[in-house]
């Protein structure tokens, strides 16, 4: 299997990807030539690690019949200071909400994530640092 993005520019700092028919555009902030039309690149890998292990944890819980009534990702990245400025260590805080929700079983998903289906981390964990929590709010 393979996949392919076709991103081109479109003025000043502007690019547009097309990903699965989806269209994406990104910017730099103006300090940086851009007009802020849209999110920087290095902000969407961690939105793509959120996706991805977010889609694995709630089609493991789903398979488990835990339905929690949602579930939030929140992502801190570290970032270098020197160039190429790059993540170097990430941490992933899944927050689930619902009542009663077994905590073993978010336990076991998020690693089955983290351990054996997410791609994203799976490439991620061999450049940097990463760290995870879990929280459950009993709304």
């Amino acid at each position: 299997m393979k996949h392919s993005v076709h991103t081109s520019w479109k003025q000043d700092m502007v690019f547009e990807a097309d990903v699965n028919g989806h269209k994406l555009m990104m910017d730099a902030p103006e300090a940086s030539g851009g007009n802020d039309k849209g999110p920087r690149p290095k902000p969407l890998m961690l939105a793509a690690l959120a996706g991805c292990t977010g889609m694995d944890v709630i089609g493991i819980l789903k398979k488990m019949r835990v339905n929690p009534k949602g579930l939030d990702i929140l992502i801190e990245a570290g970032l270098t200071d020197e160039h190429p400025k790059h993540y170097n260590k990430i941490k992933l805080i899944y927050e689930f909400t619902g009542k009663d929700l077994p905590k073993d079983k978010l336990q076991k998903a998020v690693d089955l994530s983290r351990e054996k289906y997410c791609g994203v981390s799976y490439v991620y964990k061999q450049a940097m640092e990463m760290d995870f929590e879990i929280r459950v709010n009993e709304e």
